[in-house]
């Protein structure tokens, strides 16, 4: 990691993540029945436990309203959840009132398009390595991988390492 990346990672209090194509593979898998299935790395969740362990706020910011994320929310603990967020921005703007943040103190991943304006304002902007093309232009740092195949754990990594802190829970 550079020094430039080290400072910026230094200064992470909140890391959040979108969820279709960072937490998941993009993919949008449907039952016979209609009903709607999300695949999700179980790496990226060890990862979130382990920097909220460590003292770092873990968020969801998501277009999509399904009952599939609230559950995985639910099952890492993150309370922080806002989905059907059209609004990236204005949600996280909510969390950081909510606990006291400043831009510079936050991280976001986020792959498309509709993640931009967060990815611009954030001290610490990630992309996937499959992320649109956009996100990847202004991100400080794309992962080595793809969105649901670790990317997030990856950042989880990184913040715990920039703090000197064991990843043994």
């Amino acid at each position: 990691m550079t020094d430039e990346l080290i400072a910026r990672l230094k200064k992470v209090k909140l890391l959040a993540t979108d969820v279709d194509g960072v937490l998941t593979d993009s993919g949008m898998y449907y039952a016979e029945n209609g009903d709607e299935m999300k695949k999700f790395n179980t790496r990226d969740g060890m990862g979130m436990v382990l920097i909220r362990d460590f003292g770092i706020k873990v968020a969801i910011i998501t277009r999509e309203d399904t009952r599939i994320v609230e559950r995985r929310a639910m099952k890492l603990k993150i309370t922080d959840l806002f989905q059907g967020a059209r609004d990236k921005v204005a949600a996280m703007e909510t969390l950081m009132k909510r606990h006291g943040f400043h831009w510079e103190e936050v991280a976001f991943i986020g792959d498309d398009v509709n993640d931009l304006e967060l990815l611009k304002r954030v001290g610490f902007a990630a992309a996937p390595a499959d992320a649109a093309p956009q996100n990847k232009k202004i991100a400080h740092y794309i992962t080595e991988k793809n969105g649901g195949e670790g990317c997030v754990r990856e950042i989880c990594d990184m913040l715990l390492e920039a703090h000197n802190a064991s990843i043994v829970p």
